[in-house]
């Protein structure tokens, strides 16, 4: 009977949750929108807010503790109504000190000229799917890893493929004649319920009593001879990969993990480890693990460390209980970000509070070592790791507050500085009432933001006083942009959407104010005088419909300004004919003409000069409308090593002269 009524649960949650689905799905479906009030936003209480998330980094004084405090906060299905609860609680383990150490040195540099992996900090190199030394390219592409010999191009070629089978590749790092390779692969760990019984294997036959589970693999290789690579070593973490940062011979990366449940207690708390296919531990004792107060116990985060040079090291590991949303590193710190959100307390009783932290824990990196620093909190959530910057020894961080669709209290943007013991001494609130931040840039005592509604307002921020960042001024024009590039000290180059306004019957259909997305929009903002910047040159790409890499993910960008050079991955959507709107008004979508990248010169006298454009597309058939594509012949990256641009997808390497981008080899991946 128990079997029965644990069966009709998991159905019921299963329904639940796609009806979450279906409701995120509409929701996304939907163009972004934002309300218009001309009104200044509801006074919010920042330091209330603060107050409420009392944040302290503690650490558990046992493993029961540490159940116990999972199990306080674990969702319990009440039949009557149809919902979850989720009950928190409170635990008083004790606090963990904090220690200075020194930072580590940056790796050195090629002698042949060659590009790498678009970064945010420099002397920091983030995983990628694609490297380069200058002689070799190493790729992830179709769950293989592939070396190839890449220059010169007429002797470029294949020169092995490992086939990784259930394993998942993910990114790369390269250093020297080493190359570390992060993947996922999916385990599963039964439980027998008549004898409590554990059984683990790869081909078992599941009953009723069985979990999955997620696991981060790390797996370093001797490539000195790159056509039969030697594996030094094999790590797995149980959990999902986030991700890593390579300053010089030591990568540090990130993993998110969750407990273990059986259907009335918890198994297997503690994230599990192992290296080379022994045995499995937990990743650490309880004791070692830390957690920030208000405690809610869902999943852990995991920061580790691997060294590229000596595979016999230990893996350095920091866990703490909470969830990795994003991460910004320098070479002296690594910021792991989590935003907590006010819960419903009890079945059906709504929330009182509109609550909404970004908890920033700070760990120093030193040659492998990581070593808890200190936390933070600021109001609102973050965009992504462009949200967060180090700089004099500060930490700066962009948030907005607030949804851009609740009408009674208005979405703010805003700007907060922390010290190196992460106390906050500076902000600046209220930017763009009613709008999100788009993208973020920081660049020493400056930041720029561009948050959106109907146009794309730029700010540029002052912050060479850490305690009053200000406005020095700001840009509307229409669209916005994804992200913001440093093309040098005063110009920068912004890569979003053009936008078009959507009519008065729309906004009344909807209820909402908003504008449409159009084609992919590059800009070059002059913000030499900072009170006044202006958009120097623009070009927009294709209709509605038009995508790029870039817009999601800054290593598909291809920059070089000594060669005035810019390579956009790029699927381009053109309406034909001059209309451009249906029947009703509504703007129409464009069909695929183009499915490659384009290249540009770049500078700063004539803005973007198309110089051509390279495609992997075997067919044109491919290109009808979309519905046809080949995706695995969709660019991804670039990359050049001297005068050869290299282009990557799941297809191919194709090889064209960076100057005429004449066709000079191809490497097909199987």
């Amino acid at each position: 009977m128990m079997k029965i009524i644990k069966k009709l649960f998991n159905n019921e949650i299963i329904a639940v949750f796609l009806g979450v689905l279906l409701i995120l799905s509409a929701l996304t479906a939907c163009e972004p929108v934002d309300p218009v009030d001309p009104d200044k936003p509801d006074d919010v209480d920042y330091k209330s807010d603060l107050e409420a998330v009392d944040a302290q980094f503690l650490k558990f004084e046992s493993v029961d503790q540490l159940a116990e405090a999972f199990e306080d906060v674990r969702p319990v299905y009440a039949e009557e109504d149809g919902i979850f609860e989720t009950i928190v609680t409170s635990v008083m383990p004790t606090k963990m000190a904090a220690t200075d150490t020194a930072a580590p040195s940056a790796a050195g540099g090629e002698s042949r000229d060659f590009s790498e992996t678009n970064i945010q900090v420099e002397g920091v190199d983030e995983a990628d799917i694609i490297k380069t030394d200058g002689d070799y390219i190493y790729v992830v592409a179709n769950n293989k890893l592939y070396i190839a010999k890449a220059y010169p191009a007429q002797e470029a070629e294949l020169l092995s493929e490992i086939d990784l089978d259930d394993f998942r590749p993910s990114e790369i790092f390269i250093h020297e004649d080493r190359l570390l390779l992060f993947g996922n692969q999916w385990n599963f760990i039964i439980y027998e319920a008549e004898i409590g019984e554990k059984v683990t294997g790869d081909s078992v036959v599941m009953d009723d009593y069985y979990y999955g589970s997620s696991v981060v693999g790390v797996r370093l290789y001797d490539v000195e001879d790159r056509e039969k690579p030697h594996l030094l070593r094999s790590v797995e973490l149980e959990g999902d990969y986030v991700t890593s940062r390579k300053i010089g011979e030591n990568v540090y990366f990130v993993v998110n993990s969750w407990p273990k449940w059986s259907y009335d207690e918890p198994i297997d708390i503690i994230p599990l480890y192992r290296e080379d296919k022994e045995a499995t531990e937990p990743v650490v004792e309880a004791k070692d693990i830390g957690y920030i107060t208000p405690l809610r116990a869902e999943n852990f985060i995991t920061v580790a460390s691997m060294s590229m040079t000596d595979e016999d090291k230990e893996v350095g590991k920091e866990v703490i209980v909470g969830d990795g949303e994003n991460v910004f590193a320098s070479l002296q710190n690594l910021y792991v970000a989590q935003t907590t959100y006010e819960r419903e307390s009890q079945v059906g009783e709504p929330v009182t509070s509109r609550n909404e932290v970004t908890v920033v824990t700070k760990f120093n990196l030193d040659q492998g070592n990581i070593k808890y620093q200190g936390i933070g909190k600021v109001p609102g959530s973050i965009l992504n790791q462009f949200s967060m910057d180090e700089f004099d020894s500060h930490f700066r961080i962009a948030t907005t507050k607030g949804n851009v669709w609740d009408k009674e209290v208005m979405s703010t943007n805003n700007v907060y500085v922390l010290d190196k013991d992460m106390e906050l001494v500076g902000s600046l609130e209220d930017l763009a009432p009613g709008e999100r931040i788009y993208s973020v840039r920081f660049m020493g005592k400056k930041g720029y933001i561009v948050t959106f509604k109907k146009v794309d307002p730029l700010f540029v921020i002052d912050l060479s006083d850490h305690t009053n960042p200000t406005v020095l001024g700001k840009l509307k024009i229409p669209g916005y942009s994804d992200y913001l590039h440093p093309y040098d000290e005063t110009h920068i180059i912004g890569i979003g959407k053009d936008t078009m306004e959507a009519l008065e019957d729309q906004i009344q259909d909807r209820g909402i104010d908003f504008a449409w997305y159009q084609g992919v929009k590059m800009a070059i903002f002059d913000v030499s005088d900072v009170s006044n910047p202006i958009e120097m040159h623009k070009v927009v790409i294709g209709d509605r419909g038009t995508e790029s890499p870039v817009l999601s993910n800054h290593k598909a960008f291809l920059f070089d300004r000594e060669r005035n050079l810019l390579v956009l991955p790029i699927r381009v959507a053109e309406v034909a004919g001059d209309e451009k709107f249906d029947e009703s008004g509504y703007p129409l979508r464009g069909d695929i003409v183009f499915q490659g990248a384009y290249v540009y010169d770049i500078t700063l006298d004539n803005g973007f000069d198309l110089r051509g454009g390279v495609s992997h597309n075997v067919e044109e058939d491919y290109l009808k409308s979309g519905y046809y594509m080949r995706y695995d012949e969709q660019i991804q990256r670039s990359l050049y090593i001297e005068d050869v641009l290299y282009t990557m997808s799941d297809a191919m390497l194709k090889l064209n002269d960076l100057d005429s981008l004449e066709e000079l080899n191809v490497i097909e991946f199987d």
